[in-house]
């Protein structure tokens, strides 16, 4: 059984089992979490017997549980003007949420 979910502005196709990672969500390592956003729910692999939502599925939800808080690897921003003495150099890291998916309802 598979699903599509929608968190932090991406959609992803999501199993039982699978491991995650999507935008940061508030939470620690451990908690449950739910997504209520789920746009199709399929019992198979080739999708024959799918449920889709217009937009949602009506009262379907992924359960899930934060497996860890962690950042991305660290992105260098240089901005550069030539002949204008202009440099900004910067650096950037992407808070990012492990999550474990434990349950599809629906």
């Amino acid at each position: 059984m598979y699903a599509v979910i929608r968190t932090g502005g991406k959609q992803y196709r999501v199993s039982e089992g699978q491991l995650l990672r999507v935008e940061k969500l508030a939470g620690n390592a451990g908690d449950k979490v739910t997504f209520g956003e789920v746009l199709l729910v399929a019992s198979d692999g080739d999708g024959a017997t799918a449920k889709i939502g217009r937009p949602l599925v009506q009262g379907a939800q992924v359960a899930a549980e934060i497996a860890a808080q962690v950042r991305g690897k660290k992105i260098v921003v240089f901005k550069f003007r030539r002949r204008k003495n202009y440099r900004r150099k910067n650096g950037h890291r992407q808070p990012y949420t492990d999550v474990r998916i434990t349950g599809i309802s629906g």
